[in-house]
């Protein structure tokens, strides 16, 4: 049996599935904010009453807001800003007393979709978490892609493509840039462009009930989220794009996004399915226990 575990800022999802993908026992736990060996016991402790009820001992597979570097093992470019430049996933094995995988939770949602979700039996699907920021994860035959420095699939911190002159130079980034495409097509993105001091969903409600800036707000989002994924697909050619995210839930946002994105694709044709994640908020714990596959045996 194999455990999931995903690290959120404000909550710790753990999930117990069996061979066959079946979920046997669920647990949520907020997350100790800014306590770093806080972070390690409430993941050790989860792991206990998950083998508990499991009998046995399992695998465990853990997803973070952030990437471990290769380099250097430590933490980068981690929201949980408590954990950057920690030996998170060495510590967190010495504590459990095994191997742990981890992995950036982008990357967790593309393993999750494409062993048993909206992008099953797919050789190379790309997921993208449209909410309060914007990540993107590749899983090649299931597993995940994660390249030279572990920051492959990390789309939103490219610059908007194709950028109007009224789009030109771009909000302010945190990463210190300006005009990245998380500032555009992210839930505050959109709130921004619309500017009437409501979040990225009361928007897009706005629109669905037939509010002219609502509405128009929301066509300018899903265009430059269009010039976001084209870029996607002129560099990776994915089988299938799986939308994650508070935004992904947005009513047809699936069928309008196609011929968006059609005009910008270097190719004769684009007819790449694009769908909302079948797991929804569950495919980043998920993700995280599927990093042990089932073929393997546990550690």
């Amino acid at each position: 049996m194999r455990i999931g575990i995903d690290l959120g800022g404000t909550k710790i999802s753990g999930i117990l599935l069996d061979r066959e993908g079946r979920e046997r026992l669920r647990l949520r736990r907020d997350t100790p904010r800014g306590d770093y060996a806080g972070t390690i016991d409430a993941l050790c402790r989860i792991t206990a009453e998950l083998e508990a009820a499991a009998g046995r001992r399992c695998s465990v597979g853990v997803g973070i807001p952030g990437a471990t570097s290769p380099r250097t093992g430590l933490v980068k470019n981690a929201n949980s800003t408590w954990l950057i430049g920690k030996p998170f996933s060495e510590d967190l094995a010495a504590a459990l007393g095994r191997p742990v995988r981890l992995q950036n939770d982008a990357n967790c949602l593309a393993v999750s979709e494409a062993v048993d979700g909206a992008a099953a039996g797919a050789q190379l699907a790309f997921a993208a978490i449209l909410g309060t920021g914007v990540g993107g994860g590749i899983a090649w035959q299931g597993r995940p892609w994660t390249g030279r420095d572990a920051i492959a699939g990390e789309w939103g911190h490219n610059p908007l493509p194709w950028p109007s002159v009224a789009e030109l130079p771009g909000p302010p980034c945190y990463c210190g840039r300006r005009g990245c495409l998380e500032t555009w097509v992210s839930g505050p993105g959109l709130a921004g462009d619309h500017g009437g001091g409501l979040t990225g969903r009361e928007v897009a409600a706005l629109a669905s009930s037939g509010d002219a800036g609502g509405l128009a707000a929301l066509q300018r989002w899903q265009g430059r989220l269009a010039r976001g994924l084209a870029s996607v697909v002129n560099l990776l050619d994915p089988e299938v794009i799986v939308l994650g995210g508070g935004l992904s839930q947005i009513p047809g946002l699936s069928d309008a996004l196609p011929p968006l994105i059609r005009p910008y694709v270097f190719s004769d044709a684009f007819d790449t399915p694009i769908r909302v994640a079948r797991h929804g908020d569950d495919s980043g714990v998920r993700g995280a226990a599927w990093l042990w596959p089932a073929e393997e045996p546990v550690p």
